[in-house]
């Protein structure tokens, strides 16, 4: 990389002038956007070590570091006042279960819709950062042109070339009065619309890049609020659940020695709802409880507003087309599709972002919840009706067995990894969610009950 001196050097030798102050700062600038020429004066390179070496310690670095210190500090403040403002509204909620409850679930969405923004800001950034590549990759790959123009631009003056300028919106500036001001010769003409052009370009595409940083960091910091938020939430939940159940510990290692016992998915399932006290409370209230009435044939969705029933809301059978995913994600493998490994699916399969939020897509109660075989940590939902929704992959999950959830309530974390052993051989670099719907002990195709757009999920 070139000094500012060097450059002086190869392009001094022809009279200077002053529309050659352009011609110089295109040139910096262009040399600052990551492209240079071939060194010409090690010399030079030499005599600006101590400078360089002057600069770790200049006033500017000190002032930077003390702003950073001072940014720390201020992450440090709120990180406290967001302890103290949790511990009221923790304070304030008491023993309301409802307003926990209706907490949880406003919480879960926010994250959720946060999650969604981060990702769509990411899938515009991608596209803009790649073509900012290209535009520099070709200025560096005609830097033999850059100089030639440059030094033809530089040849019609007289005077000294300015400081460094160090703004690609200054270099395009002063590209465009060197060519309204006719200091560039005709045969150049064309090749210096093309640098003006292509800089334009990229002085464009670095404003839309860094507006769209900004929202993204933005988000990044309402994420980590939210979510430091909705961990003491659950905590509480949990808290409180475990007060009610006291032999709850005992009840989920007695899961995990009965989930050691049986081979498949219905064999767990029937093994947890016959053999384990708090599995087969939950399967027995969700036989009584029956199918909730569905007025006019249609599902009474007014009745997902109560945030303290103890019940599913809407019976599981007439909910199709309302249902969101638990993650937000993108489809990888669909029911009744290839497994991989001569089989067929008999879920779904999510591919989402790293410590992404998991939401039940409905109510019920929690018949197992832990480690199982080549599923990882597995989640299994008695939804009522004879139906079970089971959700693998996670690689946390915060609700206990025999607890009833409801829908749009956090129950799981994914981790920054694939969890489940079919899918880690074929996608390891990112977690997958995989969720599968039984009617009677029968996998079913999950599909009729997804919402098909956003406004027609239920919510709690």
């Amino acid at each position: 990389m070139h000094s500012t001196r060097d450059i002086h050097s190869y392009l001094g030798t022809a009279d200077r002038g002053a529309s050659m102050m352009s011609a110089v700062s295109l040139s910096l600038i262009l040399l600052s956007a990551s492209f240079a020429v071939t060194s010409l004066s090690p010399a030079v390179a030499q005599s600006a070590a101590p400078a360089q070496q002057a600069t770790a310690v200049s006033p500017d670095a000190i002032k930077q570091r003390e702003q950073e210190l001072e940014a720390a500090r201020e992450e440090q403040r709120k990180a406290a006042e967001l302890q103290q403002k949790l511990k009221a509204d923790i304070a304030a909620i008491g023993q309301d279960r409802s307003k926990l409850n209706q907490q949880l679930i406003d919480i879960a969405t926010q994250v959720r819709n946060v999650e969604t923004r981060i990702g769509e800001t990411e899938g515009r950034l991608r596209p803009l950062d790649s073509r900012e590549q290209q535009i520099r990759a070709s200025l560096d790959s005609r830097r033999a042109e850059i100089v030639e123009v440059l030094a033809a631009l530089q040849r019609a003056g007289r005077r000294t070339p300015p400081a460094l300028l160090v703004r690609p919106e200054d270099a395009l500036q002063s590209l465009r009065i060197a060519m309204l001001l006719g200091s560039v010769v005709p045969e150049l003409r064309g090749r210096a619309e093309k640098l003006a052009t292509d800089l334009g370009e990229l002085v464009n595409l670095r404003k839309t890049i860094a507006t769209e940083r900004d929202v993204l960091a933005r988000d990044r910091d309402r994420l980590k609020d939210d979510s430091v938020r909705l961990a003491a939430l659950v905590e509480e939940r949990q808290r409180k659940q475990s007060a009610i159940e006291k032999d709850m510990a005992a009840e989920g290692a007695r899961a995990i020695n009965l989930s050691r016992q049986v081979d498949s998915l219905q064999g767990l399932i029937a093994k947890m709802e016959q053999d384990l006290k708090s599995a087969a409370k939950a399967a027995a209230t969700a036989s009584l409880q029956g199918a909730p009435a569905a007025p006019g044939g249609k599902p009474n969705l007014g009745a997902l507003k109560d945030p303290a029933r103890l019940s599913p809301a809407i019976a599981f059978a007439s909910a199709k087309g309302l249902f969101a995913y638990p993650v937000n994600g993108r489809k990888i493998r669909d029911f009744g599709g290839s497994d991989g490994a001569g089989g067929v699916e008999k879920g779904i399969s999510l591919a989402t972002r790293a410590g992404a939020q998991v939401t039940t897509p409905c109510d019920g109660w929690v018949v197992y919840a832990g480690p199982f075989r080549s599923y990882g940590q597995l989640l299994i939902l008695n939804a009522g009706g004879g139906y079970h929704v089971l959700i693998a992959g996670m690689e946390r999950i915060s609700v206990n067995i025999g607890q009833f959830v409801l829908t749009g309530e956090p129950v799981a974390t994914m981790g920054s990894t694939s969890q489940v052993a079919s899918i880690l051989a074929t996608t390891a670099s990112q977690p997958v969610l995989y969720v599968e719907f039984r009617k009677d002990g029968t996998p079913i195709d999950s599909g009729p009950w997804w919402a098909a757009s956003e406004g027609e999920k239920v919510r709690g």
